[in-house]
């Protein structure tokens, strides 16, 4: 394990830095992770959220992202550690360079239509996305000052939900003439690999969390690398940890009802050119539901387990009433009697209902989870330790979607998908009101202690 020099570190926290436009920021440190998450991530939410990764028959999707959600459930939870041993760098251009992988194998599908390739490369986009999302997930929460983690994940979620704005622009306009289209040209896939090859580039401007000063002087940690020792027996402790099992039903849900939003609201409601439409607002709700939650989250009390409380309170309100309107809407169609599909020009008033609720699910999304990395951020301020919490979210939150795409595989009917989707989010939402009101405190002498805990006992199980 290796640390920085107390007089290095001391001298650094007595010479405040003056510009939060500094490289080695937290504001342009997490502005840089949003843009490669907006390349890569982003751009594959657009390609899922066409429905059916842009085919007319889902299966391939579906089979793909079975594979991919199976590995990335490993690699979640082993993300963190990982991280924690390569370095920011390494893990993200490693994570980075898979998402080319599988947008150029719905290229292949498109000429071949064989699914073997999209599958096998679903799986290898797992492995990259446990590693993405875990350094991601560490740089969010730990780079940030501790009153204005709200704020940062804000401003993460706004500009790497861009990408999936600028995303649904690509098969739109590429494909805005073919109003009977089945399937996406070769040109929308082509326009996704070259995002995505360039978000593996940019990751490498990325720094670790020993070279990122904040305004305050302070670094995010003291702690350059660790080993895989140290990282096993604690991704291990991870299962233990009564923090992390309050957070289990929410994860579970947070990436659970992208399979039925995708494919049976977006796919089934809506013709080819409409998704790509549909999915310029579903993202861009995103980014307006991370700005409200954010703001909810850092500034609407001065007690930072009151901002928390009303944070969740608002999220399940406002969840409650988009999910009624989604049973409201389902209850029209079925798997065996599905609609006909819309068109943004041709459809008129029909087309305005199922397009608001669509825009609703995309902004009840960005504040479910928005609220979630602000409770995680909540529960420690050192990088290693957020990796890990951070790991463990998205691992379980993608064995949650593993089985999601799998039910849509095996026919699950779109209400009960429904249903599913509604119930995981109303167990998970009191679930994390009691872990705020347990473990989040009003100061910050808890997290202060984390950090000097992290720093001088590296070994000792993070989850007391």
């Amino acid at each position: 394990m290796g640390f920085e020099g107390d007089e290095e570190s001391l001298s650094t926290q007595q010479q405040p830095a003056k510009s939060m436009f500094r490289y080695n920021s937290p504001f342009v440190q997490v502005s840089l992770i949003g843009l490669v998450c907006y390349c890569c991530p982003g751009m594959f939410n657009a390609l899922s959220g066409m429905g059916g990764g842009g085919q007319v028959d889902p299966t391939a999707a579906n089979n793909a992202n079975t594979a991919l959600y199976t590995t990335f459930a490993v690699f979640g939870v082993l993300g963190g550690g990982i991280y924690n041993i390569l370095g920011p760098r390494l893990t993200l251009v490693t994570g980075c360079s898979t998402y080319v992988l599988y947008a150029g194998s719905f290229l292949y599908y498109n000429h071949k239509e064989r699914q073997e390739f999209a599958i096998v490369a679903g799986a290898f986009l797992g492995v990259g996305a446990g590693l993405l999302w875990a350094a991601q997930g560490a740089i969010m929460t730990s780079y940030p000052p501790i009153h204005r983690k709200g704020t940062y994940i804000s401003l993460f979620w706004s500009i790497f939900n861009m990408g999936g704005v600028i995303g649904g622009l690509i098969p739109f306009i590429l494909n805005y003439n073919r109003a009977e289209a089945a399937s996406v040209n070769d040109g929308t896939y082509i326009g996704f690999m070259a995002f995505m090859s360039a978000g593996t580039l940019l990751s490498l401007s990325i720094l670790p969390p020993s070279k990122v000063v904040r305004d305050d002087g302070t670094r995010c940690t003291n702690i350059k690398y660790s080993n895989v020792n140290t990282e096993a027996l604690e991704i291990l402790f991870l299962f233990l940890n009564w923090k992390m099992l309050l957070i289990v039903p929410a994860a579970l849900a947070s990436n659970f009802f992208y399979t039925y939003q995708f494919n049976n609201v977006n796919g089934v409601m809506f013709n080819l050119r409409t998704r790509g439409f549909n999915n310029v607002f579903y993202w861009g709700a995103q980014m307006l539901g991370s700005v409200g939650i954010g703001y909810i989250m850092d500034f609407s009390f001065q007690s930072r387990r009151m901002r928390g409380y009303v944070g969740i309170g608002v999220v399940a309100l406002l969840g409650t009433a988009i999910w009624a309107g989604g049973l409201a809407s389902q209850l029209g169609y079925s798997r065996s009697d599905k609609p006909e599909k819309l068109d943004f020009k041709d459809s008129g008033a029909d087309f305005a209902g199922p397009f608001v609720l669509y825009f609703s699910y995309g902004l009840l999304d960005a504040m479910f989870q928005s609220m979630v990395y602000w409770v995680i951020g909540a529960l420690a301020n050192d990088s290693e330790i957020l990796s890990r919490y951070a790991g463990f979210y998205k691992g379980v939150q993608s064995a949650g979607a593993a089985a999601a795409w799998q039910a849509d595989a095996h026919g699950l009917s779109f209400i009960g998908q429904l249903i599913l989707n509604w119930g995981l989010t109303t167990v998970g939402i009191p679930l994390l009101g009691v872990l705020v009101m347990l473990a989040v405190n009003d100061d910050n002498k808890a997290e202060e202690e984390t950090t000097k805990e992290a720093a001088l006992t590296p070994a000792t199980p993070a989850y007391k």
